[in-house]
């Protein structure tokens, strides 16, 4: 044979140190040996997921994923010896490295095994792998330690309680995953991860949504007063020329809200005189308690009533829980919506077809309850979409009523006093004391219980209610009442039924009493000797609505009482509206008294130009037969200021004319007008407004409802100030601005606008979210201050710049700067007179000094500055 030949089959056949295989194995051929060496110096060697390679002899042997295919299968038929070395975390094969093994969902388990893992060290066949957990498709950001003896994988009980897998009791250690009923996995061999199937109702409940619709502001009150009037003149050519005012004081803090209300008039001649005077209305203490959501009121008060029961105004005190003081909670039931997921998905809910929320949410049980305010019945979509795009979309009906209660709320009202007799006639008319209270409690988010109770002179009333929600049905509400006066007993019942959605709606109430029943409301009249002013014997009430799209709204109403001397009272009411052209629209109406003679009606046209400027047109009939037509136009006044006015003219039996403008400003709004009727001409004037006292100033403005912000800018003046992102104008000459319409305990977002601020003025902060307690206000600072500011150019005796990173300090303060580029250095709150101390980064220390002057408004330009 050739000698060249010979040579080629040595290389072929491998030439080196013989290796020794154990009995029964056969020696890896030399190429085939090579070529695995190879492999392993090209594959990545510092994979923190991928463990050891295992060593035969003195071959190292890559593990099976990280092989080309062809090498792996070649491997995979060698047997490698039981007593090969094992290295510290290295995978250890035995016999035939085993296959990535995967159970199936439903695949039947093997034989149970023992829970705990062997030991490790002391088993042959044995190997260790450091796998990511991943459950149901989701990720766990947890590594854990994996051993693997022959099929079985056994992992810590702590890396599997960590990831939700539930154990039995008492189990520790090591444990087979096989051995754990309920659990699936697969090992990924290509991704080392161990994947593990946890059923549904092993993984946690996802709740999305919660009660509070947005996160609660604590409500502020600053100490201030506060004073509404709304004056108004008269002047007939009758001769009836008056003035009258209502006027309302505030004093307002940390302690709550003192209040009182009344009417000024005077007139200016005879006519009318009886009737001067001053005639008070309420007088209050009033304190909100926003954390436990409770009412403190004292002197004039109103009572709590339910839908089945009359309220009465009582001199006294009066305890209460006020839901208003936490408008981000829902007290109302909202329906849910549940499901599961077995991978991470994606949660669109639309309710009537508009997209409301989107959540993403991981495998297991979810519930979502986000659901905006909504009222009635709709329809729920609720769309899940998993990770490969796959969706599904599942419709459900729900009913939402506010009369309910969710579980375990509850509310209440608690009132004692004296009677209010003759209000807005009397100023000082109190009468006999009663007590009065009411309770509703959530038994479920289907069932509120009521309860009623007053107690008075010689009287004794008590009664129970519900309120009862019937799935998609509607709402139903009953209640019973028994009264004991002057040793006689009443009855009075009540039932209700209540449906509304989109297109149709329907109520009916049905209320009867005995002429025995009596309650706080008719005590007044009883020990006056009034017998006829009693409650009524019956009283019915039904009504429908119904919008069939985009024909109109139709709406019938039936309204009948009876008295107890049998004088009977019936009325129906019909109505329709409907959209026309742009945003204009049409009104009908009729009403009708079923034991009387006639009817009433009335056809309106209206059309609006812009947001601000309405013109309509009316005929109006009344139960004579007379008819009316009417005319009007009118612009409103902006919000921010500027004038409105108002333009009509009616004719019939008699005419009507009327023109009237309005002015608002910001500090107050006037009003003026003249109207003719059936020739008799009168004249008119109104002003309405406020003045506020507080932060040491007194601050004109308009008529403030409810509460109020104060903007101080710490005196700077010309400041745009914003609220709800809506410019409310600029502060004054002391830096104060008013917001005088505020929601209370609504979270307002303030905001000021420094860009045409002086470059010397620091602005710590240009935005902020501020509550007010109800009837209060609260001044919210913005601490803008003006500082003396420089920035000085360092040049060194050479005329060189300061190196970048010095340390400069100013001598005789706490300031302390670096040296930016170019030598420039900047500093705030400067003297007249400075002396700077220059730390280079060698250590090398220079001084320089210099006069500024802080009268400037822009930041002074020093320099350069010679540092010696």
């Amino acid at each position: 044979m050739h000698p060249a030949f010979v040579l080629l089959a040595l290389l072929l056949l491998g030439v080196g140190p013989p290796v020794r295989a154990a009995e029964g194995a056969r020696p890896i051929p030399g190429p085939l040996r090579d070529a695995l060496a190879a492999a392993d110096a090209a594959a990545p060697t510092n994979n923190a997921l991928m463990p050891a390679a295992p060593q035969a002899a003195a071959d190292p042997v890559k593990p099976a994923s990280a092989m080309p295919w062809p090498l792996r299968d070649a491997l995979a038929a060698v047997p490698v010896p039981a007593s090969a070395p094992t290295l510290p975390g290295a995978v250890t094969p035995a016999d035939t490295v085993p296959a990535a093994r995967m159970q199936a969902p439903g695949a039947a388990q093997p034989e149970p095994a023992p829970a705990t893992a062997p030991d490790v060290a002391a088993t042959a066949g044995e190997y260790t792998l450091f796998l990511e957990l991943v459950v149901n498709e989701l990720p766990s950001d947890r590594v854990a330690q994996v051993t693997v003896r022959g099929e079985r994988y056994f992992v810590s009980s702590e890396d599997l309680l960590a990831v939700g897998v539930r154990l039995p009791d008492g189990a520790s250690g090591g444990l087979a995953l096989d051995t754990i009923t309920g659990l699936q996995f697969s090992y990924d061999q290509e991704l080392q991860r161990l994947k593990l199937v946890l059923p549904s109702d092993w993984l946690p409940d996802q709740q999305l949504g919660e009660r509070s619709v947005y996160a609660a502001v604590p409500a502020q009150s600053s100490f201030g007063l506060l004073f509404n009037y709304d004056a108004y003149y008269n002047d007939t050519e009758e001769g009836s020329h008056y003035l009258s005012g209502f006027l309302e004081q505030r004093v307002f803090g940390s302690a709550g809200v003192v209040g009182n209300t009344g009417v000024y008039r005077h007139s200016f001649n005879d006519l009318g005189a009886d009737q001067d005077g001053y005639m008070r209305y309420d007088t209050y203490w009033r304190y909100n308690n926003q954390e436990t959501m409770t009412r403190y009121i004292a002197g004039d008060l109103i009572t709590g009533a339910l839908t089945w029961n009359s309220a009465v105004r009582l001199g006294g005190v009066q305890v209460s829980r006020n839901f208003a003081l936490r408008p981000d909670l829902i007290t109302y039931p909202l329906p849910r919506f549940t499901g599961e997921a077995a991978v991470p998905t994606s949660v669109d809910l639309f309710i009537n077809n508009a997209k409301v929320s989107s959540d993403q949410i991981n495998p297991g049980p979810y519930t979502v309850s986000n659901v905006p305010y909504i009222s009635g019945a709709g329809n729920a979509t609720v769309v899940t979409t998993d990770a490969l795009g796959r969706q599904v979309a599942t419709d459900v009906p729900f009913y939402v009523t506010n009369s309910l209660l969710q579980k375990d709320l509850y509310d209440y009202s608690l009132s004692v006093g004296k009677i209010r007799e003759d209000y807005g006639q009397e100023n000082f008319s109190y009468g006999t004391p009663v007590s009065s209270g009411t309770f509703r409690y959530g038994l479920t988010d289907y069932f509120t219980a009521e309860t009623h109770a007053e107690v008075g002179e010689e009287l004794r009333l008590g009664g129970v209610g519900a309120t009862i929600g019937l799935g998609n049905a509607g709402t139903l509400s009953t209640s019973v009442a028994q009264s004991q006066y002057e040793g006689k007993k009443g009855l009075q019942t009540n039932v209700g039924y209540s449906y509304y959605s989109n297109t149709f709606g329907f109520g009916a109430q049905h209320v009867q009493r005995n002429e025995k029943f009596v309650d706080v409301s008719m005590l007044s009249a009883l020990e006056l000797g009034r017998d006829e002013l009693s409650l009524a014997k019956t009283t019915d009430q039904v009504t429908f609505s119904f919008s069939p799209g985009d024909i109109g709204n139709v709406g019938i109403g039936y309204f009948a009482s009876e008295t107890m001397d049998g004088q009977r009272t019936r009325l129906v009411n019909l109505s329709f509206s409907r959209s026309l052209w742009g945003n204009s629209s049409m009104y009908v109406a009729m009403n009708r008294d079923l034991d009387g003679e006639g009817y009433s009606a009335v056809l309106q046209l209206i059309v609006p130009f812009d947001v601000r400027s309405t013109f309509s047109a009316s005929v109006e009939r009344d139960t004579q037969g007379q008819f009316r037509e009417r005319v009007n136009f009118g612009r409103t006044a902006p919000t921010s200021g500027g004038v409105g006015y108002n333009l009509g003219y009616a004719t019939g039996d008699s005419t009507y004319e009327q023109a009237d403008v309005t002015w608002r400003t910001p500090y107050a709004q006037v009003q003026g007008g003249v109207y003719r009727d059936n020739g008799r001409l009168t004249q008119w004037g109104d002003v309405t407004g406020s003045l506020i006292a507080m932060d040491g100033d007194v601050f004109p403005g308009n008529r403030v409802d409810d509460a109020f912000v104060l903007i101080s800018t710490n005196g700077v003046s010309d400041v745009p100030v914003s609220f709800e992102h809506q410019l409310m104008g600029n502060t004054n000459s002391n830096g104060h601005l008013l917001v005088p319409s505020v929601p209370s305990y609504y979270g307002g977002q303030y905001e000021i606008d420094p860009l045409g601020l002086p470059a010397n003025m620091r602005v710590p902060q240009v935005e902020n979210k501020i509550a007010v307690h109800q009837g209060s206000g609260a001044l919210l600072s913005f601490d803008l201050r003006r500082v003396v500011a420089a920035s000085i150019v360092l040049i060194d005796s050479r005329g060189e710049v300061i190196p970048r990173g010095s340390e400069v300090t100013v001598e005789g303060t706490h300031l302390r700067a670096f040296v930016g580029w170019d030598g420039l250095v900047y500093f705030e709150g400067l003297q007249a007179q400075n002396q700077l101390r220059v730390t280079r980064p060698d250590g090398q220390q220079c001084g320089a000094a210099f006069a500024l002057a802080n009268t400037n408004e822009e930041v002074s330009l020093v320099g350069p500055l010679t540092c010696r």
